[in-house]
């Protein structure tokens, strides 16, 4: 083969090479999110209670298809049995009481098959976030998990934050927002890489906490591009005749993701919910 000849197709392969690198540096992840709290294992639930729940609140995420679970309440052997019914899911996330397996999980459940992750962690809503304990004036010991996270086959790099704010304390809530959004900057470092915000705020879109976090990132309700399904309020107290009028529960996302879909699901068994809570549902992009 003639010099000449080699060299021009060794130019044309090599920029054959660099348009692939660079439209691979541009292509989007598509991914589904759902934050659910599951009412953590209560034994004066009775009918109610996690045992006649467990096996509906599987079918309802199996159905929909989260490739990103965030849940709230979970206790330590709901946190496993969602682990054993889920097949090809992994999760992050500790005991909000002792930084194990005591208390109340914030987890992030991701799909193996689509992700790896990166690293993850946690910190606790009060003024000693490193270790477990209690903040301001709040009732119970809150705690945020986060896992960053890689597509397998696009690269695209993901944050997932999941925390349950406290249903009490004024103070706690305000702080606790202003807290995350401090360490969401400091994590992502000045809000590079895309995230998520996921948990039951026990707030209402009213609520200066929430006014805040709202202003701060992307309420998913607001920013969808389609007409957001289902009802407006994610709060059932497990009564089939209630309002739905009380929205509590959020995904949040930073200015690069696109919100394609939102909805707050109501499924149902026999006119009982899964939960006391309805799980909130998002298709984005990023």
């Amino acid at each position: 083969m003639k010099r000449g000849v080699l060299f021009n197709l060794l130019v044309s392969l090599a920029i054959v090479l660099i348009s692939t690198s660079a439209q691979a540096k541009i292509i989007k992840t598509n991914s589904r999110v759902m934050t659910y709290n599951l009412r953590y294992d209560n034994p004066h639930d009775g009918d109610q209670s996690w045992s006649h729940r467990k096996a509906g609140v599987i079918s309802l995420i199996k159905f929909h298809g989260p490739e990103i679970l965030s849940i709230q309440e979970g206790l330590h052997h709901q946190v496993q049995d969602l682990k054993e019914g889920l097949e090809h899911y992994d999760y992050v996330g500790v005991g909000r009481d002792n930084g194990d397996e005591k208390g109340e999980y914030a987890a992030i459940f991701y799909d193996s098959e689509k992700y790896s992750k990166v690293e993850s962690g946690n910190f606790w809503l009060s003024p000693t976030p490193n270790k477990a304990s209690i903040g301001w004036d709040a009732a119970c010991i809150r705690i945020c998990t986060w896992v960053k996270l890689r597509d397998k086959v696009t690269r695209q790099l993901l944050f997932v934050f999941n925390t349950h704010f406290d249903h009490v304390g004024k103070e706690a809530q305000r702080n606790s927002a202003k807290l995350i959004v401090e360490k969401i900057d400091k994590l992502t470092e000045g809000r590079e890489t895309p995230f998520v915000l996921t948990g039951d705020f026990n707030l209402t879109p009213d609520d200066k906490s929430i006014i805040y976090l709202s202003k701060e990132f992307n309420d998913s309700k607001q920013v969808t591009r389609r007409k957001p399904y289902g009802p407006d309020g994610t709060f059932n107290s497990f009564d089939f005749n209630h309002k739905l009028d009380q929205r509590i529960d959020y995904i949040f996302t930073s200015s690069e993701v696109t919100v394609e879909r939102y909805a707050v699901l109501s499924d149902s068994k026999n006119r009982h919910y899964y939960s006391d809570h309805l799980p909130v549902l998002v298709d984005i992009r990023y």
